[in-house]
This record gives C-alpha cells, sequence and structure tokens, in this order.
C-alpha cells in the first residue's frame, strides 16, 4: 500500500492515451538501462529505454530490449550487432557500464507492427545510426549555395 497523500482525481486532468509514434527516424537519448531476467529465466537482457528528442514527438518513450544472455546463440548475436550500433551511432566504443550509452544524441529507426497476441499496433526499434552533423560549408551550399555572412 502506497500513501497518495490527499491526492484528489477532480483537480487534475486525465492522462490521455498514447498511439505508437509513426513509422520513421527520430532523434533520441538513452535515458535508462536495466538487466532483466528473461520470462523463462534463463537468461537476461538490456532494456533501453529512448526519449525522442525533437520534433512533433519530443518527449515520447521507445524501449528497446537487446537478450545479451539467452541460451539461443542467434538471440544474443541480434542483440550483441544491436549494442554495437547502439555503441558506434553514440561514439563509445568499449562501454563498462550501460550508464555509459545514457544521453549521447542517436537516431533511432522506429516501425509500427501488429503485437500476435492483441492485434494492437506498437512502435519497435528497427535500427540504430549516428546522429548527421552538418558541417558549416554543407550547411550554406544547402541553404541556396551563399554562406549568410556573404550575402
Amino acid at each position: 500500500m502506497a500513501n497518495l497523500n490527499g491526492f484528489d482525481a477532480r483537480t487534475v486532468e486525465p492522462a490521455a492515451g498514447f498511439e505508437p509514434v509513426p513509422a520513421g527516424k527520430y532523434l533520441a537519448v538513452i535515458t535508462e538501462s536495466e538487466h532483466r531476467p528473461t520470462k523463462a529465466g534463463d537468461g537476461r537482457y538490456l532494456q533501453l529505454t529512448f526519449q525522442v528528442i525533437e520534433g512533433e514527438h519530443k518527449g515520447r518513450l521507445l524501449w528497446a530490449r537487446l537478450c545479451l544472455e539467452h541460451p539461443n546463440a542467434q538471440t544474443v548475436q541480434i542483440a550483441r550487432g544491436q549494442l554495437s550500433a547502439i555503441c558506434r551511432a553514440v561514439g563509445v566504443m568499449t562501454p563498462r557500464d550501460s550508464v555509459e550509452l545514457h544521453n549521447l544524441p542517436l537516431v533511432i529507426r522506429v516501425a509500427c507492427k501488429k503485437r500476435d497476441d492483441t492485434g494492437e499496433i506498437v512502435n519497435e526499434i528497427r535500427g540504430f545510426e549516428a546522429r548527421q552533423r552538418v558541417e558549416p560549408a554543407t550547411a550554406a551550399a544547402a541553404a541556396g549555395g551563399t554562406p549568410p555572412w556573404k550575402r
């Protein structure tokens, strides 16, 4: 039991349900990470919480589970490949702890899929990329070819 200190739901707007974000690429950061046991108890996965940091869906949270310990070697190989993509995207090649991956911008590729059990549409992170940095000369060329200081 938890004391709610006189909370009154009549004084707070109820939270609206969240629809999945549209499929696409989003700039995000990892805000939380935690090792958890698998449901069957035969391994562990690293759960990563990503927060979108730009655009219309800024603030939304998405999750990835990387099953780094599992009896199925292919499952582990896939998870290790995903972790490698994350490390490369944020520029931390040899992390000792998952917290070293936190708050570093990267691009996540998000897809929408239908859950087998409920038929509900949910998000799934399907890829990780480095954030593209636009060099000043490239930005000037993209903006019409003349840098702002020469206009």
